[in-house]
């Protein structure tokens, strides 16, 4: 049996099988698995569909997050009679804060051992990931509440940029480990999907701190 499958039931009669998976299994690897003499018809399976299926059920929690905080930000921006990007990001980046740090502090002790398994400074010393869940929320207050822009920015850059190595050490090793980033409560894996949340802190920090220097 294939690592991923669960349950197998075959019916004879009707010729088909029906398979249980904890995760997307390619179609193709199911073929390989099996012996020369079978063969498995596409007509009824959709390959495309089906891993757009299983991505957007792996990855709803985070996308519905980024919908979440982005409508919320458009549309205090709409409120304020004119759109400014820069107060947009400083609104997207404290909403972005916050809720990840949320997620974070509901279970502390998971996401730092999470956290360790893949974070370069994590690694080396496990308070790391106690510590980051209450930075991330500092520097979301930060956020909303403006307070000296410049380091908070700066602080953001640096904080982010420490952490997306481990993450593209990860992803780039295709090390398949759970990803941190909403602490213990969803099962993410790591993927390119960590990668864009870090390099946009990292890109609207580094236009905002550009910009007031």
């Amino acid at each position: 049996m294939l690592p991923g499958v669960t349950e197998v039931e075959v019916s004879k009669e009707k010729q088909t099988a029906a398979i249980s998976m904890e995760k997307h299994i390619a179609l193709s690897a199911f073929q390989k698995a099996l012996d020369a003499k079978y063969s498995i018809s596409a007509e009824q399976h959709n390959e495309v569909a089906e891993q757009t299926k299983s991505w957007l059920a792996t990855y709803k929690p985070v996308l519905l997050i980024f919908a979440y905080i982005t409508g919320i930000t458009l549309l205090v921006e709409w409120m304020q009679g004119g759109f400014s990007w820069m107060r947009w990001m400083n609104h997207f980046m404290a909403g972005f804060f916050l809720v990840f740090s949320f997620f974070k502090l509901l279970n502390l002790k998971g996401f730092a051992e999470s956290y360790s398994m893949y974070d370069i400074v994590a690694k080396k010393w496990n308070g790391w990931g106690y510590v980051y869940g209450f930075i991330e929320l500092a520097l979301g207050i930060a956020f909303l509440t403006g307070f000296n822009p410049i380091v908070t920015n700066a602080t953001t850059f640096v904080v982010m940029t420490v952490s997306i190595i481990g993450v593209l050490q990860s992803v780039l090793n295709k090390r398949k480990i759970k990803c941190a980033c909403l602490g213990d409560v969803f099962n993410l894996p790591m993927s390119t999907i960590t990668i864009i949340e870090d390099a946009l802190m990292i890109g609207m920090s580094g236009v905002m701190l550009l910009t007031m220097l």
